[in-house]
């Protein structure tokens, strides 16, 4: 398989899993129908394409990636969207995140079987 596929796959996953748990924001507790239903359907549409992704690359190599880049995207739609503060230590740790899935990617030979 492709990698670039196999990765644009990851990729619809994690954002489906960021499009889950911001609706899980807005759902304030399960108590809006709307959010709470969206919440359900895309974290299904997430773990869906990560358990396609998990064919070709290894468990834990697609769940650093995934929750690496799932915490970095739903810090900064927290930041955008919700009003949440990014303080210097919050930046220095997503950087790190970033770093280690990039370090991961680029010169890990676990990355894709």
């Amino acid at each position: 398989m492709n990698p670039a596929i196999v990765y644009a796959v990851l990729v619809v996953a994690i954002v489906f899993e960021v499009l889950g748990t911001s609706a899980m924001q807005a759902a304030q507790h399960f108590t809006r129908l709307v959010p709470t239903m969206a919440m359900v359907v895309c974290y299904a549409i997430a773990f869906f394409f990560l358990s396609w992704s998990l064919r070709y690359v290894p468990v834990g190599i697609a769940y650093a990636i995934w929750s690496g880049l799932g915490i970095v995207l739903i810090s900064l739609v927290g930041y955008f969207f919700f009003g949440q503060k990014l303080d210097p230590a919050a930046l220095v740790g997503l950087s790190l995140i970033i770093a280690g899935v990039l370090v991961l990617n680029l010169f890990s030979k676990s990355t894709f079987h």
